[in-house]
Order: structure tokens, then C-alpha cells, then sequence
């Protein structure tokens, strides 16, 4: 596992914008891709981990490594024990998954269509 390159970074008393972070904030650090700044970013970079692009297995290993460094320091349990977990793109039914989404959300404004329907005649 290469060594990571992740070191905490605050500024007291104001946000930083992306731009102003030093490449050590990020998981991905030649790529500026993944700022790890809280507890928060830490678990958003996991759950990232797969959507990130044009980055090679070695980019892959260092991001982990950054990520648990940086899980230890907000104090973020890590289920997984190497990047190899995360995957490259690990969720293998994205289709079937988008389209049982799609057919959810149209129930959904059905609903609430025929909720709003039923409350104007009520009204009247």
C-alpha cells in the first residue's frame, strides 16, 4: 500500500474555496478530486469512490490510503480494508437499479397528482 499523502487542513474562522486547498487535502491529490476536510467528505469520498474517472489502479491505492488516514483523524469507521472493495465501478446493476428508481418516482407523482385531485373536488 503506497504511503498516504492526506494532511489535515483548516482555516480558522472562514471557508476555503476549492481552488485555495492544497493538493494534501485530497484523496485523489494529482487530480484535486475528493477534498477530504471533515467527517463529512470522508464518507462523501467513499461513496464517490467508484464515480471517479481516467485514474489509474496506483491513483486508486494512494486515494484509499489518503481516505483512511483521513477516517482515522475525523474519527469515520471504514468497513472496507483496501480500495479493492470500493471497486472501480462496483455497482453491477446501475441500469436495473436507475429503472426500479424511475418506475418509483412516477408512482410517486401519480400520487401526488391524484392526492391534489381528490383535495380540489373536496373544496368545491
Amino acid at each position: 500500500m503506497p504511503e498516504p499523502t492526506w494532511e489535515p487542513h483548516e482555516k480558522y474562522g472562514r471557508l476555503t474555496m476549492q481552488s485555495d486547498l492544497p493538493r494534501s487535502v485530497y484523496a485523489f491529490p494529482k487530480q484535486r478530486k475528493e477534498p477530504l476536510t471533515d467527517a463529512q467528505h470522508v464518507r462523501n469520498a467513499v461513496a464517490r469512490f467508484d464515480q471517479v474517472i481516467d485514474v489509474s489502479d496506483a491513483d486508486r491505492a494512494l486515494a484509499f490510503a489518503n481516505i483512511e488516514k483521513a477516517a482515522n483523524y475525523y474519527h469515520v469507521n471504514l468497513a472496507e480494508t483496501s480500495w479493492h472493495d470500493l471497486g472501480v465501478h462496483p455497482q453491477k446493476n446501475r441500469t436495473e437499479a436507475a429503472a426500479k428508481g424511475a418506475v418509483t418516482r412516477e408512482r410517486r407523482v401519480r400520487h401526488e397528482e391524484s392526492a391534489g385531485q381528490r383535495v380540489g373536488r373536496q373544496r368545491k
